[in-house]
């Protein structure tokens, strides 16, 4: 008796182990992956066209003369004209020199920063606050001062893009060490982490999600930085994207305005589907990805 109950607890346990190991090939079974492809794309294909069809309506309407506001149709020729001019390239090249040094500077920054607020108690009370005070203040509120300081040159711009993004990366640092589970950190210690490799293997880890989103919320912040300091602080003879912004409001070239706002929209857009992959791997790598 004792046996058949003993065979029939094993049969059905291999039944259960059979339907997950089932369950776990399903789960593991990817789409063709241009059809995972187009499913991302179609989404935002859709959106644009709903943008540029209300734009097309809002200029037909005759709300504002064409030539204050024109249709998509009118500025395309000129988009065009931009994206096959190399000087239009090589101002979008400097405006990229100047996020990329910004942006890496604020990485450096908010990182130090991060790490040792969210180690002393003495350091978060003394500056947690202001961290977030400096989070919330409009960069475009710094520019006085970095122009006092710096005059008109790259430091200036520099200087604000830096203010802008470092408290939002070290926020997000902050954020991901705080919401570390108390388990992880009483593994780490019970296994011996201690100093830097409690934080680069255990703290660095666990705080990552958290990371990655202060790192995208600061990448935002420096780019807005950035073209606000393009339009305020013009430096000698160069060309950058916000320049030919200036120079086009100057000269009422709707067209070309918009041309050079669209492609600032377009980086602004790229970047944060970059951003997208990133957090679309840990998420993956956590076990956190149902698609």
């Amino acid at each position: 008796m004792a046996l058949e109950v003993g065979k029939k607890r094993a049969v059905e346990l291999d039944r259960q182990i059979a339907g997950l190991d089932a369950l776990e090939l399903t789960a593991d079974t990817r789409p063709n992956p241009l059809i995972r492809f187009w499913s991302a794309l179609w989404p935002m294909i859709t959106a644009v066209a709903i943008a540029l069809g209300a734009w097309q309506l809002v200029v037909l309407s005759g709300w504002k003369d064409r030539y204050v506001l024109p249709g998509p149709t009118d500025m395309a020729p000129d988009f065009i004209d931009q994206l096959t001019s190399g000087s239009f390239w090589e101002a979008v090249a400097l405006t990229m020199q100047r996020a990329v040094i910004g942006f890496a500077l604020s990485i450096a920054i908010g990182v130090a920063v991060g790490v040792v607020v969210s180690q002393s108690r003495i350091a978060r009370r003394a500056f947690g606050s202001l961290i977030t005070g400096l989070q919330t203040m409009p960069s475009i509120a710094w520019f006085p001062l970095a122009i006092l300081l710096f005059q008109l040159s790259e430091s200036a711009i520099l200087f604000v893009v830096v203010l802008g993004a470092a408290p939002s990366i070290a926020n997000g640092l902050i954020a991901g060490v705080d919401y570390t589970p108390p388990i992880l950190l009483r593994a780490g210690k019970v296994m011996g982490l201690r100093g830097i490799n409690f934080y680069r293997h255990l703290i660095m880890p666990a705080s990552l999600p958290s990371f990655v989103a202060g790192l995208k919320q600061g990448w935002a912040f420096a780019w807005r930085s950035l073209m606000a300091g393009e339009l305020l602080v013009i430096i000698g003879d160069t060309t950058s994207l916000g320049v030919l912004l200036s120079q086009a409001r100057e000269l009422n070239d709707t067209p070309a305005m918009i041309s050079y706002m669209i492609m600032i929209l377009l980086i602004g857009i790229l970047i944060d589907q970059l951003f997208g992959v990133v957090d679309r791997a840990i998420r993956t790598r956590w076990g956190l990805d149902s698609t």
